[in-house]
């Protein structure tokens, strides 16, 4: 385990001067307009993108959000010279509504997503979200509530497998595996990943595990997605973090799927073109777009922050800004 070594030491935050240079405007504004902003960090984690922006706009006020108690003792200890000046919540990130009001905050100026599983999740062992070492079979990000992979892979019925590990893993050998898994907990639950990888190896071809990479790798996936109810949190987290965004606030999301990246589009293309009925001549105020787009397309690293820190390499990122409340309908 990697526990003791301090955040700033372990984390390499994704796309960390585009997410801050996209959300600088609408501080500068919050900042101009009130004296302060307002930023949610809805994936806190060990805090890095954070900390980036504390230092860059001193009259900031930053909300952390985490359900990972130990991802926001990491992140607060690694923040604690800016203790005056930040929030840490413990919450999942669909509750972002609810954190900004019992805080005190009418509306916030942006929020940004850094989505998926953590360096810190991955990094930590015993939490079991990583294939390559054998730990106890959970991939919480909350430890402190809910079901883990194990009763998953233990209780689940063949066909609930099949359709998790088809849909959150995109996985084609899914009802192999799904077979395997209930063959292998048939003779004793599967009480670790290494016993869960070995279910999988074995009927996942070994020429596909040669050009998909590790053959548990989407499985892995898929389960810390069902766990977790990763997709589910971001279709309401979504929504809710732009009914609290002030006009000329602005929302940068990271995700590291197809899954997430089509949720986040459908979300943000939504509102960002015009309602008004085809052949309808004239566009009127309720009919405009709420938000104006900020990246064409998706955005993603370089190859040099890639080579960095190897894990943003599936990142893409997209930003909105909103220019017409929802009051003006």
């Amino acid at each position: 385990m990697n526990s003791e070594r301090p955040a700033g030491e372990r984390h390499v935050p994704v796309l960390r001067d585009r997410c801050i240079n996209l959300l600088a405007p609408a501080i500068e504004r919050g900042i101009e307009e009130r004296g302060r902003a307002v930023v949610v960090d809805a994936t806190l984690g060990m805090g890095g993108h954070s900390e980036a922006m504390l230092q860059r706009f001193p009259q900031l006020h930053l909300v952390g959000i985490d359900r990972d108690e130990q991802a926001l003792a990491l992140a607060g200890e690694r923040l604690r010279p800016f203790a005056e000046r930040t929030d840490l919540v413990h919450a999942v990130y669909d509750e972002i509504a609810d954190a900004v009001e019992d805080l005190g905050f009418g509306q916030i100026d942006g929020a940004l997503f850094d989505l998926g599983v953590s360096s810190l999740q991955l990094d930590e062992r015993d939490r079991g979200f990583a294939y390559s070492y054998d730990a106890p079979l959970d991939m919480r990000m909350d430890t402190s509530r809910g079901m883990t992979a194990a009763d998953v892979v233990n209780t689940y019925t063949e066909a609930d497998l099949v359709r998790i590990i088809r849909r959150w893993g995109e996985e084609k050998f899914a009802g192999r595996i799904a077979s395997s898994i209930v063959a292998a907990r048939d003779a004793a639950p599967l009480t670790t990943t290494g016993e869960l990888v070995e279910a999988i190896r074995k009927v996942v071809p070994a020429a596909a595990a040669r050009t998909g990479g590790h053959p548990a790798k989407r499985t892995f996936q898929a389960l810390r997605i069902e766990v977790n109810e990763e997709l589910d949190v971001l279709e309401r987290a979504l929504p809710a973090a732009l009914d609290v965004l002030a006009l000329g606030g602005r929302i940068v999301v990271m995700s590291y799927h197809s899954l997430e990246d089509k949720i986040t589009k459908s979300v943000f293309g939504r509102l960002a073109k015009s309602s008004a009925p085809r052949g309808f001549p004239v566009e009127l105020e309720e009919h405009k777009p709420q938000l104006k787009t900020l990246t064409k397309g998706t955005e993603v690293p370089t190859a040099a922050e890639i080579e960095e820190n190897p894990r943003a390499a599936s990142a893409k990122l997209r930003a909105v800004e909103r220019i017409r409340n929802r009051s003006a309908q």
